[in-house]
Parts: C-alpha cells; structure tokens; sequence
C-alpha cells in the first residue's frame, strides 16, 4: 500500500513533534498512533537526552496500547512515526501485535546522511522494520517530506 494523502497529513505531525523534540535538545523523532476508527490515541517524540536512550515514542506507544487497547484494536491500529523504527522499537511494535507502521524517513536514509556528514553511527543496527518483524505491514519513506527530514537530522546529528 502507498502512502496515502491521510497517511502524510498524519505523517506531518509526526515532523512537528520530531521539530520540538529537536527544538527541545532531543533527538528528532516523533510519532503517533491511530486506533482502528482514525482517532489519534498517544503521541509523542524521542526524550532520550536524559541518558535513557531507551525513551523512543514508538516504543511509548507499544507500552500504551497494551494497557489500553485490545489486541484486536492493536492489529487493527496504524502508527506514524517520523522515522523508521529502529530494531527495539520494531520488536516492541511486533511483540504487541500493532499494525501497520507508515514512516518518513527510512533507516537506509538516516544512515546514508549519517555517513554524508561524518557523523557518529548509532550503536545499533539500521534494520528495516520488516528485517525484524516481518510480519507487519510497513509503507515508507514519504518522499514529500524527505528533505524537511533531513534538515532535522541535520540539525541534531551533524557535526
């Protein structure tokens, strides 16, 4: 499935909270989910800049939906995300039985311009989502806004 123009409307919230977690001195990530019915449920962007680099909104959310959705409304439920799972966070998503995942930026691509700009690598392997949990439905990267987030990345990664 393509990502959809409700899919970016949806998507560019998620680059608003990834822009105040930056703005806030976080990294730039940010994301939500919608139950099966459109509501937006939980959102939320990084807040790893205390030391707990754990502390990813993908991985919020995975933890919330347990606790307040059913599993059939967690399989039937989309979350958003700015960027592409990193591979905690896709097993959480996994784990919990959510549903489909819909990103704007591609791990390859934080990857690509990590590398561009001499910038230190995360500690942990750039998976695709599907690499780790290859059941769920993904659809990414959002093209229209590749270069929005790169200039995110930019500001909190490159040296």
């Amino acid at each position: 499935m393509a990502v959809t123009d409700d899919d970016l409307a949806h998507l560019r919230r998620c680059v608003e909270l990834a822009r105040e977690a930056v703005d806030g001195g976080d990294e730039p990530f940010g994301s939500l989910l919608l139950d099966p019915h459109g509501a937006v449920r939980f959102e939320d962007h990084n807040r790893v800049k205390d030391g707990d680099s754990t502390r990813h909104p993908e991985f919020a959310i995975a933890k919330w939906a347990v606790e307040h959705l059913s599993p059939a409304d967690r399989a039937r439920s989309t979350v958003y995300t700015s960027g592409e799972h990193c591979p905690m966070c896709a097993a959480a998503h996994a784990w919990v039985g959510l549903g489909r995942v819909v990103y704007a930026a591609s791990s390859a691509q934080l990857t690509r311009w990590l590398d561009e700009w001499n910038a230190t690598p995360p500690p942990v392997a750039a998976l695709p989502i599907t690499a780790v949990a290859p059941g769920v439905p993904v659809d990414g990267p959002a093209e229209q806004l590749t270069e929005e987030m790169k200039a995110l990345y930019a500001k909190a990664f490159r040296p």
